[in-house]
């Protein structure tokens, strides 16, 4: 094979990650919850220590098998193997830049910040519920928004009562916070703040 090709594909690989990678805007944090970076750190370790070892395996045992041309088993886990790696450098790079952020330190505060489930009002009288999270965790089929979403950054640091602006493309709309919740904080958290201040 041709090195030009090689490294052609490499560089398309590396491109891939950028693409990858919600953007953050420039100078911010990544942050995330202590959940989130728990779940993508537990899928970071799964792949280094069970799937890429498989995948590693397999491909070994294809190579060994003869012609790897029309070796589907070398193909596919050649390609499985670039997958894998790609999203354990891009697991590792937004792991090491994250910001881990405990909601529940806010709980009973009026004051949406990051990790608030807020419920809201537009002025055409709907009314919707959202969590703010990180960049790297937030899924909207859950209700959930990026902390850099526009409707984000409208809401935080508004409190219970208070109106905000929305820009949208079909013009501004106006919004008033009706409640804003932090999860709870855990048993051991507690009895670890307890301790602390004893």
């Amino acid at each position: 094979m041709n090195k030009a090709f090689t490294r052609e594909v490499d560089r398309e690989d590396e491109e891939d990650d950028d693409v990858a990678a919600p953007p953050l805007p420039q100078g911010a944090k990544n942050y995330i919850t202590v959940a989130g970076y728990q779940r993508l750190r537990r899928e970071l370790m799964t792949l280094l220590d069970e799937e890429r070892p498989k995948v590693v395996e397999t491909v070994s045992w294809a190579a060994k098998n003869g012609d790897r041309s029309e070796n589907g088993d070398y193909l596919y886990g050649k390609k499985r193997l670039r997958e894998i790696d790609r999203r354990i450098r891009f697991l590792t790079k937004r792991l090491d830049v994250a910001e881990v952020v405990d909601p529940s330190l806010h709980h009973g505060n009026e004051q949406v910040f990051f990790g608030a489930t807020v419920r809201y009002a537009s002025d055409h009288g709907e009314e919707r519920t959202i969590r703010i999270l990180g960049v790297d965790e937030a899924e909207s089929a859950h209700g959930e928004v990026s902390w850099i979403a526009p409707i984000a950054r409208a809401l935080l640091k508004a409190r219970v009562g208070d109106e905000v602006r929305l820009t949208t493309p079909r013009g501004v709309e106006v919004l008033e916070v009706l409640e804003v919740r932090y999860p709870a904080p855990a048993p051991e958290a507690v009895a670890g703040t307890a301790r602390v201040k004893a």
